[in-house]
């Protein structure tokens, strides 16, 4: 079993409600990666569900959640032929820490058009781009292998660009493939994108995340891209994009977080 599988394992306590071990695998300065935390859920989402195909999951981060266990509390709120709806609550030591609501589709909701107005990020060869620096703080990149297109890389030696846009390639140094709920991982793991104009001192933690997975990717590599287009009274908006090496969009997101230069 994979590192990853193994950090999103949960036993099931009955009524609804499962048993995690939040890891510090998946870290960044020791706090455990919002989209990690997020397909902790989303896994006692479908294990609860009757549709499983192309999911939506928004999640709320109430307060922050540190590695040791934690129960997920899945309530169903409505279930039709389409969808099945969930609200889940993430708790430790008895404290909410997350609550996230999930939408899960039916299979047969057939997919009649499939039209992409913007294509996969443009990126450089892998060879040419910047692998992200394996630091003892960031365990989330001991393990997802980031390879940062130069155009976006330049804060990483104190270069600063025009544009709060990351792009760049994402795999799992074991080799593991891309299912579901890595992609809940993987489109939440690129530094913020602010971070290529504003530098590492910036200090963004989620306040919102939405994640709707589109199409099981069909390679071990990805491309991925982050844009963050405005800063305002110290909240800032970061799109997400994952594509598949063969131009299939894997996954979208929309992440409303906080915003503060140290």
């Amino acid at each position: 079993m994979n590192l990853f599988d193994k950090d999103i394992q949960l036993t099931d306590l009955g009524n609804s409600r499962f048993l995690g071990i939040v890891t510090d695998n998946w870290s960044v300065n020791d706090n455990p990666n919002g989209g990690y935390l997020m397909a902790m859920i989303a896994n006692a989402m479908l294990q609860k569900s009757d549709k499983n195909n192309t999911p939506i999951v928004t999640a709320n981060y109430l307060s922050r959640c540190v590695p040791g266990e934690v129960e997920i509390h899945v309530s169903e709120i409505v279930r039709s032929r389409q969808f099945t709806r969930f609200e889940a609550r993430l708790l430790q030591k008895g404290e909410e820490k997350i609550r996230a609501f999930g939408t899960f589709v039916s299979e047969t909701n057939g997919c009649g058009v499939d039209r992409y107005e913007t294509l996969s990020p443009e990126l450089a060869p892998s060879e040419e781009c910047i692998q992200m620096p394996i630091m003892p703080q960031y365990t989330l990149f001991h393990n997802l292998d980031l390879r940062l297109d130069p155009g976006c890389a330049g804060w990483l030696f104190g270069k600063m660009a025009d544009k709060s846009l990351h792009k760049g390639y994402f795999s799992f140094f074991d080799g593991r493939p891309i299912d579901l709920l890595s992609l809940f991982l993987i489109i939440d793991s690129m530094p913020p994108a602010v971070m290529v104009t504003q530098g590492m001192t910036a200090w963004v933690p989620t306040i919102e995340l939405s994640v709707n997975i589109r199409k099981l990717p069909k390679t071990k590599r990805l491309k991925c891209s982050l844009r963050t287009r405005h800063i305002t009274c110290g909240i800032l908006e970061a799109d997400g994009e994952v594509w598949d090496e063969e131009g299939n969009l894997a996954a979208i997101s929309r992440q409303i977080a906080q915003f503060r230069k140290e």
